[in-house]
């Protein structure tokens, strides 16, 4: 059964992470969408569309899981973790090969990266026995949340926050 939830999960994060793409500009660039969605074309704007659509969907799999899967509640954090950072590691991977980002090459890496995630959860809801770091996974998925927020209308001067050229 968490072989078929964790499919239906991934389908959801491509499909909510695909619409959230072009949310902020649907919604005549609002500021509070803004802080869930990209706002321009940087890869830290990128990274959104995986980390919220997957912690939408977390408590659903958490509660469902909970029980039967006692690791779920760290696997999820594992996951949207693993997934989220892997964003800019295939980016930055392919971009500097390459020398530059290509179009089908950014939605491969976004597909990929949730592959991965749901991947990583579920492999490690199905094989740990005990619940090792959930607080600091916890926190760190929280601090995540507020740097997106932070750093959506406050960016660093660094590539990570800068659009492509």
């Amino acid at each position: 059964m968490l072989k078929r939830y964790t499919i239906v999960g991934a389908i959801f994060v491509l499909l909510i992470g695909t619409l959230n793409h072009f949310l902020y500009d649907w919604t005549g660039k609002c500021w509070l969408i803004g802080l869930f969605t990209p706002i321009n074309e940087s890869t830290w704007e990128h990274m959104k569309l995986l980390f919220f659509p997957m912690l939408i969907i977390a408590p659903v799999l958490y509660n469902t899981f909970k029980n039967s899967h006692p690791c779920i509640e760290p696997a999820l954090l594992s996951g949207i973790l693993a997934g989220t950072l892997l964003i800019p590691v295939l980016f930055y991977t392919y971009t500097g090969i390459l020398g530059r980002n290509y179009f089908v090459l950014d939605i491969a890496t976004f597909v990929l990266s949730v592959i991965v995630a749901f991947f990583v959860t579920y492999k490690y809801a199905n094989k740990c026995t005990k619940k090792p770091q959930t607080n600091l996974l916890m926190f760190v998925v929280i601090l995540f949340a507020l740097f997106f927020g932070i750093f959506t209308y406050f960016p660093p001067n660094i590539a990570l926050f800068l659009q492509p050229q």
